[in-house]
């Protein structure tokens, strides 16, 4: 598919190449007829008494001054050349209609100022500054008729550079124009990768949430049937409240996704600091893990996003440990200092190493969620870390997110200094 795409690519540029080399040649063919008109004016016009009517040799030779011109693009050297030959023949050798302005010489040095490298347009000008005293001696010998001369030939080469300027500068334009379409495509690829890891983290924390109380919770139920129907009664309501709330946040997500969906359709916020306690009571009920939550330090208000990283954090420290560690207690302590929020999830399961009990979730683990885990606390500066919890039993999740310094700490910081 590659190649096929790159042979595409290649028979385009010289589609491209052809065309614009096709435009060339039609301009200028259009030029030099453009150019032969002009000179033919003084052919059409009846010459004044006493001179020799105008011959068809003198036309021919005058043409023969043009049709170089045709040429001026891939050769405004020779052209030029070939110009001031065919001048200095039709001026030596015939007596024919002069003309008021010479026309190919002028386009001729035009082009070579325009598309010559230096030193070659140099040694051009050079040689037709030389070349306009003797034409001009030949003619009138008119001081006026020489510094005309002088002058219109020095326009045209002035104006060939400036040619070449503007197109230098066009190109350098659209060079960087190309440059800046590309970058952008390249960012919007690489923010279109970045979105798609996020919504596979999202979508992998609730999914594998979901489905883990509900295996858990699944699997006690038979046994509380018998043996406690209250509490198979609140295992069923919990699988049923985990599978409600997966599938709100799944609509909620691909809602977002959903081009067409319209722009005044409600969006709900992602759940944050507050869904917490709701969280850990789905995760409790009905012969799930019994889960302690507590908060030292004086609470404070996170940004929404770093709200959404705290609930996701304790959200997947809670399905692995639901899902490898076969723990019967859970506990998640948020700890707010000064400067950083740390999130500890521990749990007393057998700990890293250990098989999973029977209860626990068929399958390997995969290590996903610590590694969400770990680019979540990254993505607000923070740093995360996994392992055996005290004495070597069970497993501890710490993740740690900086603060917003307050106006009220930032005072209180310039108060110590």
């Amino acid at each position: 598919m590659t190649a096929i795409q790159g042979g595409q690519g290649v028979g385009t540029e010289r589609l491209a190449a052809r065309l614009r080399a096709a435009n060339g040649w039609a301009v200028d063919i259009g030029l030099a007829l453009l150019v032969q008109v002009a000179m033919s004016i003084p052919f059409v016009v009846e010459r004044p008494d006493g001179l020799r009517p105008a011959t068809w040799a003198d036309y021919a030779l005058t043409s023969l001054a043009v049709l170089p011109l045709v040429w001026r693009r891939r050769a405004p050297v020779a052209v030029t050349l070939a110009v001031l030959a065919a001048g200095a023949a039709y001026k030596l050798t015939l007596d024919g209609p002069g003309q008021p302005l010479p026309y190919p010489g002028l386009v001729a040095l035009y082009s070579v100022a325009a598309l010559s490298p230096v030193r070659q347009r140099i040694s051009v000008a050079a040689l037709v500054a030389v070349l306009i005293v003797p034409s001009v001696a030949l003619n009138t010998q008119d001081a006026k008729e020489l510094m005309f001369s002088f002058f219109v030939f020095g326009a045209a080469y002035a104006l060939g550079r400036l040619t070449h300027t503007r197109q230098a500068y066009t190109a350098a334009v659209e060079d960087r124009a190309a440059q800046l379409e590309r970058a952008n495509r390249i960012e919007a690829e690489q923010a279109t990768a970045r979105e798609r890891a996020r919504i596979a983290r999202e979508m992998h924390d609730i999914l594998s949430h979901a489905v883990s109380i509900m295996i858990v919770q699944a699997e006690a139920g038979p046994v509380a049937v018998r043996a406690a129907p209250a509490r198979a009664e609140a295992a069923f309501e919990a699988i049923s409240e985990t599978g409600r709330d997966a599938m709100v946040q799944l609509r909620r997500m691909l809602g977002v996704l959903r081009e067409e969906t319209a722009p005044d359709a409600p969006r709900e916020p992602q759940p944050g600091m507050a869904a917490l306690p709701a969280l850990i009571e789905r995760v409790s009920l009905g012969g799930g893990p019994s889960v302690a939550y507590e908060t030292k330090g004086t609470a404070r208000p996170l940004p929404p996003a770093a709200g959404t990283t705290v609930y996701r954090i304790v959200q997947e420290a809670l399905t692995n440990a639901v899902k490898h560690a076969a723990a019967s207690a859970i506990s998640v302590q948020l700890s707010y200092s000064v400067r950083k929020l740390t999130i500890t999830v521990r749990d007393d399961g057998g700990g890293p190493g250990t098989a999973p009990a029977p209860r626990a979730a068929p399958g390997p683990g995969t290590g996903h969620g610590l590694i969400g885990i770990r680019e979540r606390a990254a993505a607000h500066g923070g740093t995360a870390s996994a392992g055996p919890g005290p004495g070597g039993r069970g497993f501890e999740v710490r993740a740690v997110i900086p603060l917003p310094a307050t106006p009220s700490i930032a005072s209180s910081a310039e108060v110590g200094r």
